[in-house]
């Protein structure tokens, strides 16, 4: 039997493996874009406290997750942890990862100004995760790098701390040019993020970085309908370009119905601000699946009269994207024919890319 003190030894970290000392800072004190109203029951919930009891239960429960929230910040730490709380135990689901669902997803700004992925959030424990974000970063500018963390698509966050070595600057992230509004974004499972592989794969992720700009993501997985009652907090933003992109969601008659009502609410908000309606994505399977070809064909038509309908009523700044494009054409673009995987999300971000460069306030960028 061996000593005691060689026991000690035996179950003793060596000094490598020790933990680090880290600083601990609760990320609300830093730049959070992708809430777009104040009044929150919880820090990174989607809609405002008033909507509870206004829009249906699913579609509240569905805002209290932090799809498209982001925190920006600067640090010159050489170390990067996170730990964070989520409010459902189930981390994962047959179409979206647990990165995706529950995680974490860091991207860094270059020296040339561009972001790049940088690591993620394995979410293993519930409810309090963490993980060390990256162990050993290259020497910082002086003012710190400029770092950006997407949060869960599919989960509730209560709470969201950064770990950064002692003594380490860690500051908010700088803030947009006042005439850089946000894309807001009002859609379904797809908008909301099912079944990209990590948080900021998702086109609105991708948009957000393509134009620099904040994204308002009220994606609400099933539950996209163009409803006069989420319409209205929709309608309490102030972005650069409104995008109705509810169709799958839909059937003809709810598009015939609801389409101008939902776009009338909007323009009598905003006068002048942009709308871009989109069809839905053509399903993988058309070829071969009458009843899914029938259904886009007839939702296309009948988004494609309503919004002739709104053009010869002379509502002003509509723009419209066709399915045509969205997912390509080779069938290779989603998980299950209707959900995009992360080259179905590329896919799509190119073609509102397209369109929304179309757009004056947007095509110079």
């Amino acid at each position: 039997m061996l000593p005691r003190r060689h026991l000690l030894a035996l179950f003793a970290l060596p000094a490598a493996a020790q933990p680090p000392t880290l600083e601990w800072h609760n990320a609300q004190n830093f730049r959070i874009e992708g809430l777009g109203f104040k009044d929150r029951k919880s820090p990174y919930d989607r809609l405002p406290l008033r909507a509870e009891g206004v829009v249906r239960d699913a579609v509240w429960n569905l805002s209290r997750d932090s799809s498209g929230v982001v925190v920006r910040f600067l640090t010159n730490s050489a170390v990067l942890h996170a730990r964070w709380t989520l409010t459902s135990k189930t981390l994962a689901s047959a179409n979206i990862t647990a990165t995706a669902a529950s995680g974490l997803d860091l991207y860094a700004k270059t020296d040339t100004g561009r972001w790049q992925w940088l690591s993620i959030g394995k979410p293993t424990k519930f409810p309090d995760a963490s993980d060390v974000l990256f162990a050993k970063l290259p020497p910082a500018p002086a003012v710190g790098r400029e770092f950006m963390l997407y949060l869960p698509l599919r989960n509730g966050v209560t709470s969201l701390e950064i770990g950064v070595s002692p003594g380490a600057t860690l500051t908010p992230g700088p803030g947009r040019p006042a005439n850089r509004k946000p894309l807001a974004f009002y859609g379904t499972s797809i908008t909301h993020g099912i079944s990209a592989s990590r948080p900021g794969m998702t086109h609105p992720a991708i948009l957000g970085r393509i134009f620099d700009r904040e994204i308002i993501n009220l994606g609400f997985s099933g539950n996209g309908k163009m409803e006069p009652e989420v319409t209205r907090f929709f309608a309490e933003l102030d972005p650069a370009v409104f995008i109705l992109d509810c169709l799958p969601n839909m059937n003809d008659t709810e598009v015939h119905e609801r389409t101008a009502p939902c776009v009338k609410t909007l323009r009598a908000a905003h006068p002048a601000t942009p709308i871009l309606l989109v069809e839905d994505r053509n399903y993988a399977d058309n070829a071969f699946n009458v009843a899914h070809r029938q259904r886009n064909e007839s939702n296309h038509a009948a988004l494609r009269e309503e919004f002739a309908k709104l053009q010869a009523e002379k509502v002003a700044h509509l723009y419209y994207l066709k399915a045509d494009d969205l997912l390509g054409s080779d069938g290779e673009g989603t998980i299950d024919s209707s959900h995009p995987t992360d080259l179905g999300f590329t896919r799509q971000a190119a073609e509102f890319e397209r369109v929304l460069r179309q757009i004056p306030a947007l095509g110079s960028l």
